[in-house]
């Protein structure tokens, strides 16, 4: 099987890393190496694969704080990937969405190809990443309502924290599961973030 794509407990608050690669072109990118950069070298050792480029989701520390040493010991660089963009990786493409809201240099790395989504702090299983002001939860939903529209059904999500009940999910269980998604309009979704906390409790969530 030519094509790898490793979820990696990475260390931090239940944080995830990502491994993706072409065995054949013997390359790899890593995603949010974070609090354990080590776990995924080895993991690419161990898959033959070299490390080509290094991405991250968006510029918190938690995601972020593993480049350095991973570049060092690679020399891989740190790609800063912008809107549209394609980020090669042997055969594949990894295409490059800006996704607002949790912070505003957020990304997220679809490759349609194998149906799958690297969502960063964007979209976790059941939930939703954490906004400051409403202006952030805006530009959040709007993030949510173009994933929404663009991504089929089938496409898996895979999340930059294990905050749900599973460690990854699709498009179309999130739309029958997730209620922040499930909101009606901006309105709804900006009141369940308002009331998310007790939210929470009620319904017995973690």
């Amino acid at each position: 099987m030519d094509f790898i794509f490793e979820q990696i407990r990475i260390g931090g608050d239940r944080n995830f890393g990502y491994l993706l690669g072409d065995r054949s072109a013997g390359v790899a990118v890593a995603i949010d190496p974070a609090f354990s950069p080590a776990d995924l070298l080895a993991r690419a050792e161990a898959q033959g694969l070299e490390i080509q480029t290094i991405l991250n989701t968006h510029g918190h520390l938690d995601h972020t704080n593993g480049n350095a040493w991973l570049e060092k010991r690679t020399g891989a660089p740190v790609a800063h990937p912008t809107e549209g963009d394609r980020v090669p990786v042997g055969r594949w493409e990894l295409r490059v969405w800006r996704v607002p809201g949790h912070t505003d240099d957020h990304l997220l790395f679809w490759l349609p190809e194998q149906a799958l989504a690297v969502t960063g702090d964007l979209l976790f299983v059941g939930k939703v990443g954490g906004t400051a002001t409403e202006e952030q939860a805006r530009a959040e939903y709007a993030s949510l309502q173009r994933i929404l529209r663009e991504m089929p059904d089938e496409t898996t999500i895979w999340p930059g924290h294990d905050y749900g009940c599973r460690p990854a999910t699709t498009i179309a269980l999130e739309k029958v599961a997730n209620p922040f998604l499930l909101a009606e309009d901006f309105d709804a979704f900006f009141r369940l973030k308002q009331d998310w906390a007790a939210y929470k409790v009620r319904l017995g969530l973690r």
